[in-house]
């Protein structure tokens, strides 16, 4: 089965994630999430992107990138892919037993109005959401604990939107169902998340039609049998 078409636009806003195989843990340790972080950093002053959100999760992570160049986030990802995965192996002695990863990551393109902010308290919210801890910025392993606590220039980018009033109280409420269900679906798919018209238009020019189609086989209807009793 082909694999879909992934956006990777410079100038784009997109939410990327992964997971570890079979949904297996890959950050067993703080030490395995500091390790991330430092890879989180290198891949930075390498590829030409910015990241304004992410969250480190026990089996997975989430990030909000913008390429700046066409291509580079896929170029990111794959460096970061690769480089997490030797650095786990190497302490763990695990080389040679399987992957890492369950598969290559997962990616969608969101409008650049106040989807923005939809998807960055999706992510930032995860641990929250997950029961790791009470409160959204308690979770060392994330954008709005760098935020607050270790602002740095070189990992996180300056918002391309001002960051809303009372930013840390938005995280931590939950998000409507609808918006939840829209990112949940966009981040299984690969669908583009924004208001409609913008979905279609972007769907189209980065070939994506195929993720706004429902997935399956085709339902098969039998014609009813004309001897059948009413």
């Amino acid at each position: 089965m082909p694999r879909p078409p992934r956006a990777d636009e410079a100038g784009g806003l997109y939410h990327a994630l992964n997971r570890g195989n079979l949904r297996a843990t890959i950050f067993h340790k703080d030490a395995d999430y500091a390790v991330f972080e430092r890879i989180l950093h290198e891949a930075l002053q390498i590829h030409q992107n910015e990241l304004y959100s992410f969250q480190l999760m026990p089996n997975h992570y989430h990030l909000v990138l913008r390429p700046l160049v066409d291509g580079e986030m896929s170029r990111f990802m794959a460096w970061v892919g690769g480089t997490h995965t030797m650095r786990y192996h190497s302490p763990y002695h695990t080389g040679g037993t399987g992957h890492v990863y369950q598969q290559r990551y997962k990616s969608f393109p969101f409008q650049d109005d106040e989807h923005f902010f939809v998807v960055c308290r999706y992510v930032q919210r995860n641990a929250l959401r997950a029961g790791l801890v009470e409160r959204a910025e308690d979770w060392r392993w994330g954008s709005l604990w760098h935020w607050l606590h270790a602002p740095d220039p070189n990992l996180l980018s300056r918002w391309p939107k001002s960051r809303l009033p009372r930013w840390t109280e938005r995280v931590n409420q939950c998000l409507s169902d609808e918006e939840l269900a829209a990112c949940r679906l966009s981040a299984q798919r690969g669908k583009p998340l924004g208001d409609e018209g913008w979905v279609e238009s972007i769907a189209r020019r980065l070939h994506l039609d195929s993720t706004m189609r429902p997935r399956g086989r085709k339902r098969v209807r039998f014609p009813e049998n004309p001897n059948k009793e009413a």
